[in-house]
């Protein structure tokens, strides 16, 4: 049997049409890659309340349910587990995005995203926002 794990993500969008991405740090699997930020949903946890609770853990700001918009999703295969990740919009938000548990954070213009090495689950995710925004 396959193990399928929930994570939420997000791609929080500035005025400017530019993505933030996170860069994950050395301690956790795949280190160095770049990712949307977001986390595990836990047990009887929506992916928009995981979505509030990662954002504000992992960069310090507070996002309300109405900012998060769901977007697509990826479903990806890795050996150890099968990964399902809805990925929300958000442009709004209060406080300034820090790197709380990533080794650094970026903005990035959508069409510059590709251009960036991420987990293979987020690659899918490049086009349908390069073509958004």
């Amino acid at each position: 049997m396959v193990l399928t794990v929930l994570v939420a993500a997000c791609a929080l969008i500035d005025p400017d049409g530019r993505v933030l991405i996170a860069q994950r740090p050395p301690e956790k699997t795949m280190a160095g890659l770049w990712e949307f930020p977001g986390g595990k949903v836990e047990e009887e946890e929506t992916p928009e309340a995981a979505l509030i609770r990662e954002l504000c853990e992992e960069l310090g700001i507070a996002v309300t349910p109405a900012c998060l918009a769901p977007f697509t999703f990826a479903s990806h295969a890795y050996p150890e587990f099968h990964l399902l990740m809805p990925l929300y919009l958000c442009r709004r938000w209060e406080g300034t995005p820090l790197a709380r548990e990533h080794s650094a954070l970026k903005w990035v213009p959508a069409r510059e995203l590709s251009s960036w090495p991420m987990p293979a689950a987020d690659l899918p995710l490049i086009p349908m926002l390069r073509d958004l925004l």
